[in-house]
């Protein structure tokens, strides 16, 4: 579909206008809207990747994610030869994950209430860590308990081509731009829907350098 555009106010940072593009039917790209809150979500993110630093995670068929990973949360989203599931701690440290920051759960809420899903309470946010090369095949978002809530996903530091298909691997996906900042959610009738990343294209970031975050927070219990 063509996405259907217009402006609207962030209700964490009054008078600030933001742009929202429809991309599916319950579904919307948020341009800019975390900017007002960065300089509160990097220091954030540093603490939560210092106590449960990045890794590269072995997908069940034994091949290493080209994205490092982590969570923090009630529940973090792995991977290992024995499948996809949530964990309640830390494989690494067998540690309870992080818990999430006021500012990352508070953030989540209002997006996701902007794109029409009032009270989203996520459990779980799941960092993944691109640097230039790293990619994302498209996949399902699947392994949470129920999918009635949306999925509310962040962009930090480099730029991304995110790929926004439909319910089948083969359907033609959109390809959407994504800067420092945009947040994307979808949920309802889209929830299913299959997304990825094209591999990132070489640069620096002036805050966060070769590289690029992205925050997906989720309801997986």
């Amino acid at each position: 579909m063509q996405p259907n555009t217009f402006d609207l106010f962030a209700d964490h940072e009054p008078g600030q206008r933001h742009r929202a593009e429809q991309i599916g039917e319950q579904s919307w790209v948020l341009r800019g809207f975390a900017q007002p809150l960065v300089d509160q979500l990097l220091p954030a993110l540093d603490a939560i990747l210092a106590a449960a630093p990045l890794r590269h995670m072995v997908t069940p068929g034994g091949f290493s994610m080209s994205v490092g990973t982590s969570s923090c949360g009630a529940l973090g989203w792995i991977t290992d030869r024995h499948g996809y599931r949530y964990s309640s701690v830390d494989p690494l440290s067998d540690l309870p994950w992080p818990a999430m920051p006021a500012v990352f759960s508070e953030l989540a809420q209002s997006a996701a209430a902007q794109a029409g899903f009032a009270e989203f309470n996520a459990d779980s946010c799941l960092i993944n860590c691109y640097v230039p090369g790293a990619k994302m095949s498209l996949h399902q978002d699947k392994d949470e308990n129920a999918y009635s809530a949306p999925i509310v996903s962040l962009s930090l530091g480099l730029p991304a081509m995110f790929l926004f298909g439909g319910f089948s691997r083969s359907d033609k996906s959109q390809r959407i731009a994504l800067l420092h900042g945009d947040m994307v959610v979808w949920g309802g009738v889209d929830r299913l829907r299959y997304h990825g990343v094209l591999p990132i294209k070489q640069g620096r970031h002036p805050r966060l350098g070769e590289q690029r975050i992205n925050l997906t927070f989720r309801v997986a219990g």
